[in-house]
């Protein structure tokens, strides 16, 4: 029986559902108890660092989870690093999903500007890292704009 434990703060849509089960043959989708689901939708932006934070959601994952299971993973930048690194050295699969986005703007004789956003799920991908020998590296590349 396959499962996909979904660590993120909204909830899955009905076309996530239908990929999930077809292209990765999920039986069950686990959600986060509500306690850590406050957690992983607050993680401190003033925090030096939420390694803490991140954790409790890693130990919940550990105590439920097996190895070859899915783990949906998106939110914030640095606790979704944290947690695709543990799926990855706990045998199990971190994915996300990718979306086709439309943006309807609209600007208002005072100047102001209303923007409405339409996120739409195209798939699932599974996060990949790179390997060079037994040495593991994740790649960051930042430009700057002046």
């Amino acid at each position: 029986m396959k499962k996909m434990f979904l660590v993120f703060s909204h909830s899955l849509t009905q076309s996530q559902r239908e990929d999930a089960v077809s292209n990765f043959g999920i039986d069950e989708f686990v959600t986060l108890p509500d306690e850590l689901k406050k957690i992983w939708a607050s993680i401190p932006p003033e925090a030096k660092s939420i390694r803490l934070c991140v954790d409790k959601i890693a130990e919940w994952i550990k105590q439920n989870s097996s190895q070859g299971d899915y783990v949906l993973v998106q939110g914030d930048f640095g606790a979704t690093l944290l947690i695709v690194d543990f799926c990855f050295e706990n045998g199990l699969i971190p994915v996300y999903s990718t979306t086709a986005r439309d943006a309807d703007e609209k600007t208002f004789a005072d100047g102001t500007v209303k923007v409405q956003r339409t996120f739409k799920h195209v798939r699932f991908r599974k996060y990949e890292r790179w390997k060079y020998g037994n040495k593991v590296f994740f790649i960051f590349r930042y430009r700057q704009i002046c």
